[in-house]
Parts: structure tokens; sequence; C-alpha cells
């Protein structure tokens, strides 16, 4: 399995690009407005690979633990 991260806002580290989006089987969003986002702006790039909201609020800090521990037991089921 090989994974990749990206962000939508100005300030990401790295800006998702229509390559990321092509490359990837399955994304993963935290919000349903980034979902929303991301199908607004690469529409195209979207057809073939899954989106999945993760439904968690996009206000932790990078690595907080209970951010992790959401997010292994969100992505699991979906693996």
């Amino acid at each position: 399995m090989e994974t990749a991260s990206a962000g939508l806002a100005p300030d990401a580290e790295e800006l998702v690009t229509a390559d990321h989006l092509e490359w990837a089987d399955i994304i993963f969003v935290m919000e349903r407005a980034h979902r929303a986002k991301l199908q607004r702006r690469f529409k195209a790039q979207l057809k073939r690979a899954r989106v999945i909201c993760l439904d968690i609020p996009d206000d932790y800090d990078f690595m907080q633990p209970e951010l992790v521990t959401l997010l292994e037991q969100r992505v699991r089921r979906h693996l």
C-alpha cells in the first residue's frame, strides 16, 4: 500500500494536484466541505477514485493523539 498526503488550503505543505487524484484509488477527506471543494476543483480527475469522508472536524494539530486514534478507527474499515 502506498499513501500520500496533500491539502486544499493555500498554506498546505503540499497542495493537492490533478496528478495526486489520478494516482489515487481511494481519497480520504476529513470533512464534507473538503469533498465538495475537491469535486468543484477536480471533477474530471475524480471519475475513477473513491472519495470517502471520515467526518472528522479539521481542527486537530498535526499528529495529535486523538486525531491519530480517530483516523485509525475510521480509515481501517475502508482498506
